[in-house]
Order: structure tokens, then C-alpha cells, then sequence
């Protein structure tokens, strides 16, 4: 019997029993209510408000100007249309990476203001003490590892990371430092499957994967992506599910011809 069947509520608790039992863990990205509705009764464990809204959402060109209040924002939304999955919220870029202070607080006003059941942060070393602070305020966190999208201008480019062996072992131990400092969950990004792999064996807690390979705990991928609302973004770890796109545009044409040509509204359409 799955886990996942068995319980009403997901909780970090659930997604370590899942690890255990050799259960993957299915997640997505969801940004309002509507669909969090649709995905959260489809079965799905976990929904990520991910700071991705900067650029499905806001169209900006990357993650960097999405603000604490607009992640705050979509992440209220998705809590009102959830009943069971895990609710994860990212923390924006420059709310955590210099000063645990500001990283606390901005732990604190989103899960005091979203309803969210916890948060995702970037990095590995750099951000620990940042970690071990919300941690130790009760909040759950997920790490990030990997391609980190808001280190975006750092890297200069969305290749595949840890490839060479130095970036590699820098990542082995992040992933371990992480789970030391009571992170329930990583994200691992867009890193060769074979090391995705190692890690996700020598971590006692889940590993999510993005095009890191089939042997991680579970699986993410962003809404927009897998549904087919976006045109231009395919790279080579994305499965498109549905042309959303596509079929929208279809209709919204259809609209238009039937306005048009004076067929819509017909007698049945009017009082």
C-alpha cells in the first residue's frame, strides 16, 4: 500500500517514510489557487511555491527581483486551495544569504503569513547559519543544491553544475552539512545522475531531484513547464504532459471567430 494513499495530511515526517520505504516523492510548483486545487486533489505530495513566479509569473528574466511580499503573496493563495500535500515556500534571494537575523525573520513572516508548512533556501556552507537559526525556531527546511538559479550572475550560465570533481566534493559535503543542521529535505539540481545518485544513497534524509537523474527520493518539476504553458524553456530533463499553450490558443481564436462572426453569444446563451 502506498503511503502516499494511506494519510490525509503529507508532513516532513511522511516524506522520511517515503525515503525508507523506497517510495518516490512527487512535487511540483503551483503559484495561485486554482491550480493548487487541481494539483493538490490530483494526489500530488508536495507543492512549491517557488520563487520560478518571477519568471512564469512576474516575466521577469530571472529569479533575483522577486521580493519576501510577493512570495508571500502567491504563497497565501496556494495555501487556500491545498487540503493534503506538504506546502514548501522559497525564500527570495537576499532574505537569508547574509545575515540570520533577516533570514529568521523572513522564515517567521512567511509561515506566520502564508499558512505554509515550511521553507526552501539555496546554498550550502554559506547559508548554515542561517539554517541552524530557523531550524532551531521550529520551521522545516528543505536545502538547495546544485544548479542554484538565484546565484544566476555568479555562475553565468544554467549548465549542469559539479561536474568537476572540486564542485563535486564541495556538493557531497554541503549535502552532508545540510542534514547536519536539520534540513528535512534537498533539491538537487541539475547535476550528473551518478552523483545524484551517491548523494541521495548517503543521506539519511530525501534528496528531490531536477534533472539530476532517476535515483533520487523524488522528483520536481516547475507547473508551467510540465503542463506546457511555456513555449521556449525545454531542456533535456523536462517531460511536457500537456500543450496548455497550444490548446489555450486554440480557444482563445475560437472565441474571437465566434464574436466575430456573431455566433456567440447564441438564444441559449442569453436571458
Amino acid at each position: 500500500m502506498s503511503i502516499n494513499k494511506e494519510i490525509k495530511k503529507v508532513t516532513t515526517n511522511t516524506l522520511q517514510k517515503m525515503k525508507a520505504a523506497g517510495e518516490k516523492i512527487s512535487m511540483l510548483t503551483a503559484y495561485d489557487f486554482s491550480f493548487a486545487k487541481i494539483i493538490d486533489g490530483a494526489g500530488i505530495d508536495v507543492l512549491l511555491v517557488g520563487d520560478s513566479a518571477s519568471n512564469v509569473m512576474a516575466g521577469h528574466e530571472t529569479t533575483v527581483p522577486f521580493t519576501l511580499e510577493n512570495i508571500i503573496y502567491h504563497a497565501q493563495c496556494v495555501v487556500r486551495g491545498i487540503d493534503r500535500c506538504l506546502v514548501v515556500v522559497d525564500m527570495p534571494f537576499g532574505t537569508y544569504q547574509s545575515n540570520s537575523d533577516i533570514a529568521l525573520a523572513s522564515a517567521i513572516r512567511i509561515m506566520k503569513e502564508t499558512g505554509g508548512h515550511s521553507v526552501k533556501m539555496e546554498g550550502g556552507e554559506e547559508i548554515l547559519d542561517s539554517v541552524k537559526r530557523i531550524v532551531a525556531a521550529g520551521i522545516p527546511v528543505m536545502g538547495h543544491l546544485g544548479l542554484t538559479p538565484q546565484s544566476i550572475y555568479k555562475f553565468g550560465t544554467y549548465t549542469v553544475r559539479a561536474k568537476e570533481e572540486d564542485e563535486a566534493n564541495k556538493l557531497r559535503r554541503d549535502a552532508k552539512l545540510l542534514e547536519e543542521a536539520g534540513c528535512f529535505a534537498i533539491v538537487l539540481e541539475k547535476i550528473p545522475a551518478a552523483l545524484a545518485k551517491e548523494v541521495s544513497l548517503s543521506l539519511s534524509i530525501p534528496t528531490i531531484g531536477i534533472g539530476a537523474g532517476a535515483d533520487c527520493d523524488g522528483q520536481v518539476l516547475v507547473m508551467h513547464d510540465m503542463l506546457g504553458i511555456n513555449t521556449e524553456f525545454k531542456p533535456r530533463f523536462l517531460r511536457q504532459y500537456l500543450n496548455i499553450h497550444e490548446l489555450s490558443s486554440a480557444a482563445v481564436k475560437q472565441y474571437i471567430r465566434d464574436v466575430k462572426e456573431k455566433s456567440f453569444p447564441n438564444e441559449k446563451e442569453q436571458y
